[in-house]
Order: C-alpha cells, then sequence, then structure tokens
C-alpha cells in the first residue's frame, strides 16, 4: 500500500484550483495521482477568440452599389453594416461603430476604395484592397443633413446633396471638403418663393462633366454650370420628384415621379417635358389624364447599340391593386414586362458591360435588393429569366428556430448529402455565368468536412457545408410533409398546443457516422429518419402514441391503476401509460368530456412517396392527457448501435426502441428516482396546474413574472441576497431567459424577443424552492458504454439522464443479440440506483478514456437499408453491437473511465466505477451557462461554455483548468441564447441577427490562418478603354467635354470650406492606410494616362511600372500587415 503523501494532494488541489472539492483522504490521494497519469496538451495559448466569417442575407438592407470593373456588390444595411459580395465563395462583412443606416454607397470604380453615406450625416472611405476592409478617412458634417451622393467615374470629387438644398464637394483623396458650394438659392429662380425641397439626385451631363444635373424633391431640376456657376437651364414639373437618370448621349433626361409618371426631358427645351409616361395608367377615353398611381421610387435610362433602350423602374403601379405583390418593371421598346417580387424592393441596379456614362450602355442583367432576398434578372435573355443565386442568402426562407454545428464529419457525408439535395433544385434559371465574379478566393488551410443543421420555424431542416468558412446549402427536408395539413381555420383541430407555426423544430439529435436524424417539434412530437439513396413509397408511416404522466398518485388516470415506480426487469415497459398505434387514435375526450389521449398533429394516413435522402422511419407524438396538454420536449438522443430513442420533457422520460417500434420506458421524473429521491414533494393532479388556453407556447407573460424566490438556485437554498435594483432586474432578465430558454417562436426569430409572449416553459414552473418542487425536467441524455454502478467490474451500455434540479441518474440497457434476435426479443430497460448531484440545470456529459481521450456514443456504420442483401444480414449482428469501445479497457478497472458533466454553475470530472468526483470547478456564480460543449481541439479534449453574462470560457481535461475567459457579447435576446453552438477544432457559431449567421473561433491556430484563409475583393484589372470619338465629333467640338475639376474645386481657385460645416476624422485604418495612399496615386496615374491616351500618346512602360509599384506596395503591405497581425496577438491572449 502506498503511504499518504499530503505535499501531492496540497500540489493536487491547487492545480485544480481551491473550487476542488474531495470527500475523504483516499480521495485527495486520487486526486493528486490524477495529475501524473494524464498528461494535458491544452494551454492556454493554444486559445484566442476572434469573429471568422458572417454568412446569410444583410439583415434590413438600405443601400447598394455595384463596380462594374472589379464586378463586386456591396450592401449597406439599416444597422450599420456592410457586406460585399465578389464571385461565389468571396464574401466580406465589415461595420461602421456608430451603428447608423447606411442611405447610400458608391464604389471608385476599379480603384479598390467605396464610400458609404450614413443617417448620421458622416461619409467614410473604405479601402477595399485588403482582406478586412478598414475606414482610412471619415467626414461628420455638423449643419446639414446629407441626402444624396454622386461620384463620377475617374474623378475624386464627390457631390454631396444636403436636405437644405445645397452641395458641397468632397476631395475623396485627402476626405476634406472643397470651398465651392452650389446654394439653392442660387440654384433656382429667384422669383420662386418656396425652397425647393432636399436634393434627390445629382450627376453630371454624359457628354459634358461642366455641368451638373440638381434635383431637388418639390418637382424642380436645375442644369447648373459648373465653370460659370449659374444655372443653364431650369426644369420645373408639378410632382415631386424620387429620381433622374440620364440617356447617354446627354441630350435627354428622364424623371420619376410620386403620382406614377415619368416625365422625358429635352435638355435644350425646359419649358415642358418632350414625353410624359404613366407605365401602370389606365388610359382614359377624352384624352384626359391617366388616373395616378403609386410613385416611381426610382427610373434607370439604358441605351444599346442594336436596339430599343431599356426603362427600368419600381413602384408605379395603380392604387386599385390591393394586395399585389411589389414589381420591377421593364420597358424595351413597345413590350412592357412586369416582374413580380415576393418582398419589398429595397433599391436595384442596372448592369452594363461599360462603366462609361457617354457610351452605349448594353444592359446585361438588373440587381434587385429586395427586403429579404437578393435578386438578378438576366436582360439578354427571353422572359427575363433570373440567375440561380450561388450565396447562401436562404438561411431565413422560414426563420430559424434551432442550429447544430458538426466539424471533423466522415468524409463521405457532403457529398451523399449533396447528391440527394441536387434533385431538388428548381428548374427555369438563366444559363449565364452569374455576373458578380470579383476578387480571389483564400487558401484552403482547413481540410476537415463541416456540416450545419439548420431548423426552421416551418418545420424543415437544411443541412449546409460550412468547410472551410465558406458555406452552401446541400440538402433540405420538409418534416412537416409527414402530418395533414387543415384546409381552413375553422377545420383546425382544438388540439393544437401554439397558434402557429405547430411543426416548428426544437431540437436536433444526428449521428454522422451512422446518418441515423432525429428531430422534436413545437407540438410534443418526435421523428427518426434514415438516410436513403432510394426512392420509396411508405404505405402505412410507422407511429406510436405516449403518455407521458408527471404526479405520483395518479388517482384520476383512466385505467385507474397507480403507474409502478419503475419497469421491472424483463418487462421492458408498463403498457397501460402508452398507446402504439399505426394510425392516429380518434377517442378525444375521456368520461368527463376533457381531451384525452389525441395527439396534437394528424399523421397522413394515405401511402407517402419518399424521395432520396432523410426518409420516416418512426413518428411519436406525446398525447393529452384528461384535459392537460403534452409538454413540450426539453431533450432528445438518438443512438444507431442500439436503435433506441429516448426524450423527456418537465413531466418525465420516454425511451422508444425504434427497430421493434415498442415503447420501452414511459416515467415521471419523479419516478426515475423511485426511493432515492432528495426532494420532497408534494403529489398533484394535473388538473389542478392547468395552463391557460394556448398552453405550452404561450404560458409565459412579461407581465406575469416569477415570484422572487425563483432567482434563488434550486440547490442553493436561501439563494445570495441581491439588495440593488440593477442586481433584481438583471436576475430578473436571467430568469426569463431560463424559463423561456431553448423554446420558440416565430416572433423570436423575426427579433420580437422582449415582448413576445410565445415562449413555452422549458422548466415549466421549474426553480422555485425545493418543497414547492412538482415538476423536474429533461434537460441533458447521452447513450454510452461506461460502468453503471461503484461494483461493475466491466462496461455496459447505458443512459445517463440529467434533471433540471442538476441530478444525474443511470439506466442500465440490456440489449438482445444482433442480427435477427435484436428484432425479436424485447430490450430490458432497469435503473441501476446510481445517482449524481452537481449545482445548476445538467447541459451535457460525456465520457473519457484513461488517456484523457475522448470516447463517441456508440454508432453503427451508415448502409444503405432499402437494399437487402444476404451479405449484410450476416453482418449486421457485428455492426449492431457498439463500435466505439474506450482503448482503455485493459488496464486497471478503477481507473478506467471519467465522465464530464456541465450544468448551469458547475463541472465536475468523475472517476468511475468509484463514482468518485476528482474535479470540480465553479464556472460561474452570478451568471449561469447558456451552452456547454465537450469538444476536441489539437489532439485534446476541452470543455467549451457560453455564459449568459457574455462570456466564453474554456477548460482543459479532466483538470478543469481554466484556460480562455473573454467577454465576447452579451446576451440580448433568445435567438443567441437558443443558436449558439460549439464545435470541435475551436469552430463556434450562432444566429447574430434572423437572416445570418456568425461563424467565430475560439483557436489560436485558426485565428492565425485567418487572413490567408479570407477571400481578395480586389484584384488588379485594366480599366476598359474609353469610347473612341470619332473624326468628325473631334473636328467639330462634338463628343464629350472634360473638365480639370482640380481647377475648378482645389484650394487655389475656391478657397477652404468653413471648419464647422464639416470634422475631418482620420480612419482606423492603421498600416493599411498607407497601401491605401498608394492605391490614391496610382488612380490618379491612371487618369492621367487615359487623358494622354485620348490625346493618342501611349504610355505602356509608365503603366508597366506603376503596376509593378502597386504591386511592391501591396506585398509589402501585406507582409507588414501580418507582421502586425502577429505580434498584436501575441500581446493579446496574455492578458
Amino acid at each position: 500500500m502506498r503511504k499518504f503523501n499530503i505535499r501531492k494532494v496540497l500540489d493536487g488541489l491547487t492545480a485544480v484550483s481551491s473550487a476542488a472539492s474531495a470527500s475523504s483522504a483516499a480521495q485527495q490521494q486520487q486526486a493528486g495521482n490524477r495529475e501524473t497519469e494524464i498528461q494535458e496538451t491544452l494551454q492556454s495559448e493554444h486559445f484566442q477568440l476572434c469573429k471568422t466569417v458572417r454568412h446569410g442575407f444583410p439583415y434590413q438592407p438600405s443601400a447598394l452599389a455595384f463596380d462594374p470593373v472589379q464586378k463586386i456588390l456591396a450592401i449597406g444595411t439599416q444597422t450599420g453594416a456592410l457586406r460585399l459580395f465578389g464571385r461565389p465563395g468571396v464574401e466580406c462583412y465589415c461595420q461602421h461603430d456608430s451603428g447608423a443606416a447606411v442611405i447610400q454607397l458608391q464604389f471608385l470604380i476599379n480603384e479598390g476604395a467605396l464610400v458609404s453615406a450614413l443617417a448620421d450625416d458622416t461619409l467614410h472611405l473604405w479601402n477595399l484592397r485588403q482582406k478586412r476592409p478598414a475606414i482610412l478617412h471619415s467626414l461628420k458634417f455638423n449643419r446639414e443633413r446629407i441626402t444624396f451622393c454622386h461620384l463620377p467615374f475617374q474623378s475624386k470629387w464627390l457631390y454631396v446633396g444636403t436636405e437644405r438644398g445645397n452641395i458641397h464637394i468632397v476631395n475623396v483623396e485627402s476626405f476634406t471638403l472643397s470651398g465651392y458650394v452650389i446654394m439653392w438659392n442660387k440654384a433656382i429662380e429667384l422669383s420662386s418663393k418656396s425652397h425647393p425641397g432636399p436634393i434627390v439626385h445629382i450627376s453630371d451631363n454624359p457628354m459634358d462633366e461642366g455641368k451638373l444635373l440638381i434635383g431637388f424633391e418639390s418637382g424642380t431640376v436645375v442644369l447648373w454650370d459648373l465653370k460659370s456657376k449659374k444655372a443653364d437651364y431650369r426644369y420645373t414639373h408639378d410632382e415631386a420628384i424620387h429620381s433622374v437618370a440620364w440617356h447617354h448621349e446627354g441630350k435627354q433626361f428622364i424623371c420619376s415621379h410620386s403620382d406614377g409618371t415619368l416625365t422625358i426631358w429635352n435638355v435644350k427645351s425646359p419649358t415642358k417635358p418632350f414625353q410624359t409616361i404613366t407605365p401602370h395608367g389606365k388610359q382614359l377615353k377624352d384624352g384626359k389624364k391617366p388616373e395616378p398611381c403609386k410613385p416611381i421610387l426610382k427610373v434607370e435610362y439604358k441605351t444599346t447599340r442594336a436596339g430599343e433602350p431599356f426603362i427600368i423602374l419600381s413602384g408605379g403601379l395603380s392604387y386599385d391593386t390591393v394586395g399585389r405583390r411589389p414589381c420591377l418593371t421593364v420597358m424595351h421598346g413597345k413590350s412592357t414586362a412586369v416582374l413580380e417580387m415576393d418582398y419589398s424592393i429595397v433599391d436595384f441596379l442596372t448592369l452594363c458591360e461599360t462603366p462609361y456614362p457617354n457610351d452605349f450602355q448594353e444592359p446585361y442583367a438588373v440587381v434587385v435588393l429586395l427586403e429579404k432576398d437578393l435578386v438578378l434578372i438576366d436582360l439578354a435573355q427571353n422572359g427575363y429569366p433570373i440567375f440561380e443565386n450561388p450565396y447562401p442568402l436562404t438561411i431565413h426562407e422560414s426563420p430559424v428556430t434551432c442550429c447544430e454545428y458538426f466539424a471533423d464529419c466522415p468524409v463521405d457525408l457532403i457529398p451523399a448529402l449533396y447528391s440527394v439535395g441536387a434533385r431538388q433544385k428548381r428548374q427555369g434559371y438563366s444559363k449565364k455565368e452569374w455576373p458578380i465574379s470579383g476578387g480571389n478566393w483564400g487558401l484552403i488551410t482547413q481540410s476537415y468536412p463541416e456540416i450545419i443543421i439548420t431548423g426552421h420555424a416551418d418545420g424543415s431542416i437544411k443541412f449546409w457545408d460550412a468547410s472551410a468558412i465558406t458555406l452552401q446549402v446541400l440538402y433540405k427536408l420538409k418534416t412537416a410533409k409527414v402530418f395533414e395539413k387543415s384546409r381552413n381555420k375553422d377545420d383546425k383541430q382544438n388540439t393544437d398546443i401554439v397558434d402557429e407555426d405547430p411543426y416548428a423544430i426544437q431540437i436536433i439529435s444526428w449521428c454522422p457516422e451512422s446518418r441515423m436524424l432525429c428531430i422534436a417539434g413545437v407540438s410534443a412530437h418526435v421523428i427518426i429518419y434514415r438516410f436513403s439513396k432510394q426512392e420509396v413509397t411508405t404505405e402505412v408511416i410507422p407511429m406510436l402514441e405516449v403518455r407521458l404522466l408527471y404526479e405520483i398518485n395518479d388517482v384520476e388516470s383512466p385505467d385507474g391503476e397507480q403507474v409502478p415506480p419503475l419497469p421491472t426487469p424483463g418487462t421492458g415497459s408498463n403498457p397501460q401509460s402508452i398507446v402504439p398505434q399505426s394510425h392516429p387514435s380518434t377517442s378525444s375526450s375521456s368520461s368527463d368530456g376533457l381531451r384525452d389521449n389525441v395527439p396534437c398533429l394528424k399523421v397522413k394516413n394515405s401511402p407517402l412517396k419518399q424521395s432520396p435522402g432523410y426518409q420516416i422511419e418512426l413518428v411519436i407524438q406525446l398525447v393529452w392527457v384528461s384535459g392537460e396538454p403534452p409538454q413540450q420536449i426539453t431533450s432528445l438522443a438518438v443512438n444507431s448501435a442500439y436503435g433506441l430513442v429516448v426524450f423527456g420533457n418537465c413531466n418525465g422520460i420516454a425511451m422508444v426502441d425504434y427497430l421493434q417500434k415498442t415503447v420501452l420506458l414511459n416515467l415521471g421524473t419523479i419516478e426515475l428516482y423511485g426511493s432515492n429521491d432528495p426532494y420532497r414533494r408534494e403529489p398533484r393532479s394535473p388538473r389542478k396546474t392547468r395552463q391557460p388556453s394556448g398552453a405550452g407556447l404561450s404560458d409565459i407573460n412579461e407581465g406575469t413574472m416569477v415570484p422572487e424566490d425563483r432567482c434563488k438556485s434550486p440547490t442553493s437554498g436561501s439563494g445570495s441576497p441581491n439588495n440593488s435594483d440593477d442586481d433584481q432586474k438583471m436576475n430578473n432578465f436571467i430568469e426569463k431567459v431560463k424559463t423561456k430558454s431553448r423554446k420558440f417562436s416565430k416572433m423570436v426569430a423575426n427579433d420580437i424577443d422582449v415582448k413576445d409572449n410565445s415562449f413555452s416553459r422549458s422548466r415549466s414552473s421549474s426553480v422555485t424552492s425545493i418543497d414547492k418542487e412538482t415538476r423536474e425536467a429533461i434537460s441533458a441524455l447521452h447513450f454510452c458504454e461506461t460502468f453503471t454502478r461503484k461494483a461493475d467490474t466491466s462496461l455496459s451500455p447505458c443512459l445517463w439522464v440529467g434533471t433540471t434540479l442538476g441530478t444525474v441518474l443511470v439506466i442500465v440497457l440490456n440489449l438482445p443479440p444482433g442480427g435477427e434476435q435484436r428484432l425479436l426479443q424485447p430490450v430490458i430497460v432497469s435503473p441501476s440506483g446510481t445517482i449524481l448531484r452537481l449545482k445548476g440545470a445538467i447541459l451535457r456529459m460525456a465520457f473519457l478514456d484513461t488517456t484523457g481521450s475522448l470516447i463517441p456514443p456508440a454508432h453503427e456504420p451508415w448502409r444503405e437499408h432499402n437494399v437487402p442483401e444476404d451479405k449484410d444480414e450476416k453482418d449486421k449482428s457485428k455492426k449492431r453491437r457498439p463500435v466505439s469501445v474506450s482503448p482503455s479497457s485493459s488496464q486497471e478497472i478503477s481507473e478506467n473511465q471519467y465522465a464530464v458533466i456541465c450544468s448551469e454553475k458547475q463541472a465536475k470530472v468523475i472517476s468511475l466505477p468509484s463514482q468518485n468526483c476528482i474535479y470540480k470547478q465553479n464556472i460561474t456564480e452570478t451568471s449561469f451557462v447558456l451552452r456547454g460543449d465537450i469538444v476536441s481541439l489539437s489532439n485534446s479534449v476541452c470543455l467549451a461554455c457560453f455564459c449568459a453574462n457574455g462570456h466564453i470560457m474554456t477548460f482543459s481535461l479532466p483538470s478543469l483548468r481554466p484556460l480562455l475567459d473573454v467577454y465576447y457579447l452579451p446576451l440580448t435576446n433568445m435567438r443567441i441564447a437558443r443558436t449558439f453552438c460549439f464545435t470541435n477544432n475551436g469552430q463556434a457559431l450562432y444566429l447574430v441577427s434572423p437572416t445570418e449567421i456568425q461563424r467565430l473561433t475560439y483557436s489560436q491556430e485558426t485565428c492565425e490562418n485567418l487572413q490567408e484563409m479570407l477571400g481578395e475583393l480586389f484584384t488588379p484589372v485594366e480599366t476598359p478603354e474609353a469610347p473612341n470619338r470619332g473624326f468628325f465629333k473631334g473636328l467639330f467640338g462634338g463628343g464629350a467635354q472634360s473638365l480639370d475639376r482640380e481647377e475648378l474645386f482645389g484650394e487655389s481657385a475656391s478657397g477652404k470650406a468653413s471648419r464647422s460645416l464639416a470634422q475631418h476624422i482620420p480612419g482606423p485604418g492603421g498600416i493599411e492606410g498607407v497601401k491605401g495612399a498608394a492605391s490614391g496615386v496610382v488612380g490618379e496615374l491612371a487618369r492621367a494616362r487615359l487623358a494622354l491616351d485620348e490625346r493618342g500618346q501611349k504610355l505602356g512602360e509608365l503603366e508597366e511600372k506603376t503596376a509593378a509599384m502597386l504591386y511592391s506596395a501591396d506585398s509589402f503591405s501585406k507582409h507588414a500587415h501580418e507582421m502586425m497581425l502577429k505580434y498584436k496577438d501575441k500581446k493579446w491572449y496574455q492578458f
């Protein structure tokens, strides 16, 4: 026997932190020895937190811009976000710090820069010549509000129109104001007594840069001569103007008005419009004016060499088209096409072959930015088909209700899902390549497959390929098609427990190796799916109905018999409490008129054709019990090796053998304890705790919050005193999150987080003080092969059950042999008597072997079950046995395994079979853990936690040493709580808005490689040649007139602008600013080269040198930036 060594004990306890507790000297000695046995390789320097990429449709879009040479699209949003899109796979997300709405975007075409105008009257210059764009300059207007901006092609002078009707001019290279100002009272006629309104349009004449067309909201348009500083022509119209567009020859322009009309004006005839068109107005007889229509919000006028010009407009529909969808109208010659959109139009742009405004435009596509979608229309094909969108912008097609993330999946999974998903694609798209094709992909430094699964409010599930920081939809599964849909509201069953979205997905349990999928829905239903590449028709959908009770003395049970506390080994289940059926039950009420034995949804009784992909194995529904609706499912697990699925809610737990289609276990949570129940509970009939109507989802209203004793931990007795109001408010908010977490509704998905009353109870009336506790929900389930009792000498299949009161119970599974016997003999389920306790609801459980490696749950490899073969039948017995066994089974029994259990408050590592707690870590005292995952990283394992107070933490295993603790983001809404998840290799994600997924990493290695993995937006592209003026135009002074803007707007000519008008703010571009400045110089050189070209001189040699200089500056800047990142990062994680 080894001598007791107190120093070793102290060393061990110090390493574990003071939180680790030991119950006996022997346990302490074991804790000390543990240090030497398992070498933990993970250190704090392996961890660093950073955002990687954002996927999905930009939430609440407000502005749109396109660079026709670089072929990059920019979208601004109402929250100050900026999303840039190049070729499929090249995307970028930036954010304005102020969070003000983006009102307009302007590219410096082919310069690798972008100007954004914000609702807080700031202008920002973004440098796009770096992988993570940064602001080089900002300009804050103090006295005037910005309404419209215009930057002519190849000019460095930006025209800024304001609400007061004035125009200021900004030098985009220095981001300073010119002294040249066009005042509204100089622009309009002196005889006019009224203010013309804000500037709604500015553009220069395509053929004469010295003439500026200014549109005022009231209906006045002015052609301003920049050199003589006076108005050449003024065009007045009765109706308010929304937009203006030039014909490329500069002799005509078109205006769109608030009465649904278009007016075409000849430049030199200001008295009246050359033509007035009402595209959607009903033409009345007797030559009367057509009826007014809705405003035409935007118009574009694009010419073609070979045919008629295109006039493209949004809005303008007649007022009698109530309920009609928003439309884009394309007028080409005598034909008018009205293209209906699914959502309202935010903005649109016509993509043209040339960036020069004075050439034939040759439009080939229209980009339409909708409220919740991005559509590209092909103008070159008959019928104007749309392009197939290659970006992952359909995350929100139906609101996301839950998310799961799997890194390092089997390599054959993505091709398998892609092949079945490819058959689901719609037809009728344009045959052309996607026209937004700018940028270059980054280097792929991560080679492992990653899959994201999203569950949605309409019952659909989407599988996404998320490998190497990209996202692509693979396959979509519609779970609702197994149920009958009610034709109208009157026909609707009264058994619904939710008003809308009865098929919404709540929990997803997926085994990537066996490809078994199990989902739990909001109507207390569970569906098990198998993956198959064959199409099948299911004649009768297999289904089970489960009657899950929760009271101890069920006096009102229809059968009159008390449910035994635990099933005796041999029987497997309690037949009186289940209703296995192949068709939905018809009995809808018990003898006293209450709903009884009815499920919430009706399963189809007609044959169901199932396409290749996921096919239904079994539908399980919880039924109403004596007028009490079934409670929503809070936990779910499936195991392909055992052929079992288990789920629980606040009433109890049910286990189903999906191979034999039988219920094996159906118990109230209290009955799981048997005689070992540590709580004193009052038995209660369901009738006394009836939920209000609309039960499962709407019983927690904002006004009826929980009494104060809810804020106490169920295991801490009195709870910590909270005196200040702030503490009380925080506790109330945290309690709401606890009570509502893991529940959802469309309202939440649409961001109505604070006032919604559609969350269901996650703990039902849980977390009251112990003596009042009647319901304890099942919060975690884990199948494994481990030691179930202290005296065990061998591993056996079992189920570990965690509850919201912090209890872990172990249920032993006695499985029949494989092959045919597995389908004939019953699975025997029995309690082990093992009970473990933690503080707070149990979130996650996992098992480590003697070397500290993660033991995955047993699984069978996937095989095609729709094609039975003799060989497969023979192998079945082998395959049914678990394939994941701990490598340490030959070692000492007493040291065989470690259970890792994470709760809302703490984590424990328990040695098995001795069941001694060898390590303990109190994760948080004042907050609670929302998500905890045991993940692998750098050939080791750690526990990753996200707390409601916004902290992301990681702990080593098995010693639970803190490795990372970073304040990331506060829990501002339920969406984050519901969708946050960690996975292997340092990856994590959450739904940052109803339409976008934010991915992040907590791995130092990924942070270092991120720069290489990100795509490049800017690529050196030759600017197309300017249109040829032609001999006669040159001779007689026709063609485009150039303007020396420097001479007009420079400080020497116009003087300095008023200092109080706008304030210059240097951007945080840092080292990257050097590159921006270099690009500005190159831009000037490029413009000089074009001017010389027009005079017939070639500067090919200088151009090559210029390109070489840019490349040199670019590569130098890239290396400098990488050096800076490297050293900056080194300092950051050491704090």
